[in-house]
């Protein structure tokens, strides 16, 4: 049974139900269905082109969906006041101006969303950019981007938080702190979408696999199950199999 999140948070299934995207006479997502539960990391896996980024931008409202819906706690992610309260994301830790600085930016996202602005230096803290604050983006390495865009996400202190390839650029103490962090916020009842091709990694972080291919759904399963019934000796081995078939 999942624990209940923490007062003050309210964390939503996500749901993404017959999602078709079109770009004239390519489907980049077709007729996609699968949720993501509260309290649990669940794994966004596929190859390149396979539909996931294309669903997380449907989910975000930055990409109106051909047909069917992906919904956060019933609602389209545009119907919500303050968004940044509701859901969290990561899409591109690069998608932030190189000249303004880390506290900066957050500052910026806090006004524009009404979030104390206590919370930005409690999330530079979490992320462990304090040091950094006043650095400006532009001087920051991927990894360090990266905690930035985790801090971002973690600004509002939201129930739902939806990250694209967040370990990208992360030296292993840094994938053994996001590690930590995801376990440590699905922990306290937040559902957790996440996207990566580190198959070790999530091996190890998720409690759900979503696996996608052409924009369709592969396997909906937990990496135990999905091992066993396919007799392989690791996630990567049993999804390397699934996706090659497909």
């Amino acid at each position: 049974m999942c624990p209940p999140p923490p007062s003050g948070i309210v964390a939503g299934v996500i749901e993404v139900k017959h999602l078709t995207k079109r770009y004239r006479a390519a489907t980049a997502v077709d007729g996609l269905t699968f949720t993501a539960e509260p309290g649990s990391v669940t794994g966004f896996l596929g190859p390149n082109g396979a539909g996931k980024s294309t669903t997380m931008r449907v989910l975000l409202g930055l990409v109106r969906a051909t047909s069917g819906e992906a919904l956060v706690h019933g609602r389209r992610y545009p119907a919500y006041d303050r968004p940044l309260h509701e859901v969290g994301s990561l899409l591109d830790a690069n998608d932030v101006h190189p000249g303004r600085s880390a506290v900066n930016h957050l500052r910026w996202l806090a006004r524009c969303n009404g979030v104390a602005a206590s919370r930005v230096a409690e999330t530079l803290e979490q992320v462990g950019l304090a040091g950094a604050a006043r650095k400006r983006v532009g001087t920051f390495s991927l990894g360090m981007r990266q905690r930035l865009g985790i801090a971002a996400a973690l600004l509002g202190d939201p129930g739902v938080l939806v990250l694209d390839e967040p370990m990208n650029g992360l030296d292993p103490q840094g994938m053994r702190w996001m590690r930590e962090l995801l376990r440590k916020l699905a922990a306290e009842g937040r559902t957790i979408l996440i996207s990566s091709h580190l198959m070790t990694e999530m091996e190890v972080i998720a409690d759900r696999l979503i696996i996608v291919g052409q924009g369709r759904l592969l396997a909906d399963t937990t990496v135990g199950e999905l091992i066993t019934r396919d007799g392989s000796a690791s996630l990567e081995d049993a999804y390397l199999r699934i996706t090659e078939a497909a």
